[in-house]
């Protein structure tokens, strides 16, 4: 984990702005607080914030190749450079250093742009070359690591996040009501849109180059499920093929000239990360969880239970309405975009004990569920999917009632809820989205608070089809579980879970979260296997829990899904949380940023005042968390940003200045 910031001139050259990248740096200095440098010419200027995680010695960046005619800013990790360096050396190159990085410098060299094919691992980095004066810019196939640019005034802008193309005062600052309304219906934004005006994201698996003033964007790598599956093979053929790879892959994840603990949630998925590690490697572990103080969403029994099993040394957080509501100004200054759910935040205050604790690299589990058929969305599209080819039948419509199992009664299965709710868009099967409709339309409450400007300066069907341009040719002839498998994998998983509440959070404490699950060829497997030996009938991740039978206790391989969820506007609403929201939400602070409604928001604010989380619709719940989080972004990024971005910029560690101009200079102090 590392940040990376920068710029390119699209033509001629100009002298290097130092205090600009010095600005750029320092605002991201959380993801990598260890070591800071640059390196600049009148063409380029590549800055970097290390974490230092492999060859803690020799590994500072940028770095160059030999001749000093190539240069890099690297972002995360190549977890296969051990086997591809003895390849580039059979090539002629010479290596100075024991890192990864030096790797990506001579793949570049060797291949060209082709270079990411080879690379296992999370990235996002940029390449200099100084002979051919153009710049090489890539994404991991995933978008573990993120990347944003922009264009301004005949140059190329680049950084880990935004917060450090804002350094630059010239900038505009300026919410982009098309991200926003894509943010409230699929919960991100579909790349290159983001909720800042002319701020662009680099979409997962692409990569950009600039040559001779031409920006090219390309990509690389998809997921891709074939039309026909083959039937011939067992699910225990399959599962055995799964638990090797699995075990492959966390032997790369574990390779860290430090220590590298783990998320324990109690659940299937990083109980099945921490049993593999515990049982095919020597490393020493321990684990890392969330307890809440409220029991609906506490699973600290589970956790407790595995971590006993596997003799980790097990860390917790205990987390409550006030710690959520207080760390929050915290959390979307890193998401850097509205949140419907507070789930980020106590991920921030996990990431925060692993930090506390001395640790800098944990496994996690995210993943899974996408690739394996983990949530409830799968069953709810399989259900649905079958219910529409006899839309009147009543037994058909009964099988919902199996779905979310650890949601209160009254809300989600009772019959009127099962007639009205899912039956919503039951016939449209052909919409590229159906999967997603019912997750949509509780989103989208939302949207109902927008003022009369927003609501003619967006379009709901737009959103609608914001993912349509990233679909496959042959994805109408998928079945139509892998449908919904893609649709949230380009979506709520690298666009929220790898963003928002997983590189974000854990960045803001520079903690480097690894996963095992999203190796691409754990990824490229799973697409492969049938769907029906992922989600057998309406059992979740069939192939994985045979995969670890014998690993694990049958109580959490038998155990319901429990989604990861934490409490929401109850947190804003005890007589001990903090008054930042009343004043956000008041009449005259929601006139001024102008997006929402305020005597509609008024409202809800009242009426989150007298109920309870329990007592609360999902919907309102979700309106009151994204309205109070755009309002705290607008206070952050457009209204207060020099003040918020002056508490981030102080002296540094190490600096270390590879300008053309000059040798090491002192620290430097903004």
């Amino acid at each position: 984990m590392c940040g990376i910031a920068g710029y390119f001139q699209l033509e001629g050259t100009r002298p290097p702005d130092r205090d600009l990248v010095t600005k750029m740096v320092s605002l991201i200095r959380h993801r990598g607080p260890d070591e800071f440098g640059a390196f600049m010419d009148d063409k380029c200027v590549l800055g970097h914030a290390r974490l230092s995680i492999i060859d803690l010695s020799t590994g500072q960046q940028p770095l160059c190749n030999e001749d000093e005619s190539v240069w890099i800013a690297f972002n995360g990790e190549i977890f296969n450079y051990i086997e591809l360096r003895p390849i580039l050396e059979a090539f002629g190159h010479k290596f100075r250093t024991h890192s990864d990085t030096e790797v990506i410098v001579h793949a570049y060299e060797q291949w060209g742009k082709d270079c990411v094919q080879y690379f296992n691992g999370q990235f996002s980095f940029a390449v200099y070359d100084l002979n051919k004066r153009s710049l090489f810019i890539a994404r991991d196939r995933m978008g573990k690591r993120p990347l944003f640019y922009t264009v301004h005034d005949g140059r190329f802008y680049f950084a880990s996040e935004i917060k450090s193309l804002f350094a630059d005062p010239a900038i505009e600052r300026r919410l982009d009501y098309t991200g926003l309304d894509q943010v409230f219906t699929w919960w991100t934004c579909a790349p290159p849109q983001t909720v800042f005006a002319n701020i662009l994201e680099l979409e997962a698996g692409s990569y950009i180059e600039i040559n001779s003033g031409k920006i090219t964007t390309a990509r690389y790598w998809a997921m891709d499920y074939p039309n026909q599956y083959d039937q011939s093979r067992s699910v225990d053929s399959w599962a055995e093929e799964l638990h090797a790879l699995l075990v492959d892959s966390i032997r790369l994840r574990l390779r860290a000239d430090v220590p590298v603990g783990a998320y324990l949630s109690g659940g299937l998925d990083s109980s099945a990360i921490a049993s593999l590690v515990r049982s095919f490697t020597s490393n020493r572990l321990e684990s890392f969880s969330i307890a809440f103080g409220d029991s609906a969403f506490d699973e600290s029994n589970y956790q407790k239970q595995m971590a006993d099993q596997l003799g980790t040394h097990h860390h917790s957080v205990q987390c409550n309405y006030d710690d959520i509501a207080n760390c929050f100004p915290e959390v979307i200054w890193h998401t850097e975009r509205p949140i419907l759910r507070t789930a980020p935040a106590p991920m921030f205050l996990l990431s925060k004990l692993v930090n506390e604790t001395g640790f800098k690299v944990v496994l996690t589990g995210e993943g899974s569920d996408e690739i394996f058929g983990g949530y409830d969305i799968f069953k709810e599209t399989k259900i649905r999917h079958f219910w529409s080819r006899n839309p009147d039948s009543k037994f058909r419509a009964l099988l919902l009632k199996r779905l979310y199992p650890t949601l209160p009664l009254s809300e989600v299965r009772s019959n009127l809820f099962l007639q009205e709710f899912y039956r919503e868009g039951l016939t449209d099967t052909d919409r590229y989205y159906y999967s997603h409709m019912l997750r949509i339309k509780t989103s989208s409450r939302v949207k109902d608070f927008y003022n009369a400007n927003v609501k003619s300066h967006t379009n709901p069907e737009e959103s609608l089809n914001a993912f349509a341009h990233t679909l496959p040719a042959q994805f109408a002839n998928w079945h139509h579980v892998s449908r919904a498998q893609f649709l949230e994998a380009k979506s709520l998983l690298s666009g929220y879970l790898l963003s928002s509440q997983g590189d974000r959070m854990a960045a803001a404490n520079a903690v480097e979260g690894r996963y095992p699950f999203l190796d691409h060829r754990v990824i490229e497997l799973a697409a492969q296997i049938p769907p029906q030996h992922k989600l057998f009938g309406l059992k979740e991740k069939w192939v994985l829990k045979r995969a670890m039978r014998g690993a694990l206790p049958e109580a959490i391989l038998k155990r319901p899904k429990q989604p990861y969820m934490a409490p929401d506007s109850s947190c804003f609403t005890q007589k001990q949380s903090p008054d930042y929201a009343r004043e956000l939400l008041s009449e005259a602070r929601i006139t001024r940023a102008g997006i929402f409604n305020p005597i509609m928001v008024g409202k809800l604010y009242e009426k989150c005042l007298k109920q309870s989380q329990s007592q609360m619709s999902f919907k309102d719940n979700m309106a009151f968390v994204g309205i109070l989080s755009t309002q705290m972004l607008v206070d952050q990024f457009i209204e207060n940003f020099d003040a918020h971005a002056f508490r981030k910029v102080t002296e540094f560690r190490v600096w270390r200045d590879l300008s053309s101009t000059g040798a090491n200079p002192a620290p430097v102090k903004n």
